[in-house]
């Protein structure tokens, strides 16, 4: 089930157009990133701070049916605002897939899971590791759990 309240897009233009697009043809438009042929899903999380919807779309990152939000913000200094929603709300959070919307809750993974992770998002988007290799931070991985 989405997440109810107020929605606040993103400020991005880019991510606004993209996410309006991704919604309203279920995925069939909007399903990659300008230029780049790996896809993307939409993920919603309510704003740590704000309590507002917000919509961001991330690399597909998917295995059983569990995604991965990949906190690389590109390999800045700075974790992305959608990770510190995650961290406020884990149990406040969806994943649009296509035309395919669930409800998920969110956990960040360590240790030898997280490199088991890290493994996939390479994998399904290879910019990540030159991402980590820009930045002093370890760039987190949290997961997007099924709860339906």
């Amino acid at each position: 089930m989405p997440l109810e309240g107020e929605y606040e897009p993103s400020p991005e233009k880019w991510v606004r157009d993209q996410v309006e697009l991704y919604e309203r043809t279920g995925g069939r438009e909007g399903n990659t990133l300008p230029g780049r042929p790996e896809p993307v899903v939409v993920f919603t999380t309510r704003g740590a701070k704000s309590g507002k919807v917000r919509k961001n779309p991330l690399m597909r990152v998917e295995h059983d049916g569990v995604y991965a939000m990949v906190a690389s913000q590109g390999g800045a200094p700075k974790h992305p605002t959608w990770y510190f929603n995650l961290k406020a709300h884990p149990d406040q959070v969806t994943v649009q897939d296509g035309d395919r919307v669930r409800d998920g809750v969110a956990r960040e993974v360590e240790g030898a899971e997280y490199d088991q992770w890290w493994e996939r998002a390479v994998a399904a988007y290879r910019d990540y590791a030159d991402y980590q290799q820009k930045t002093d931070r370890k760039i987190p991985i949290v997961l997007v759990e099924p709860t339906s």
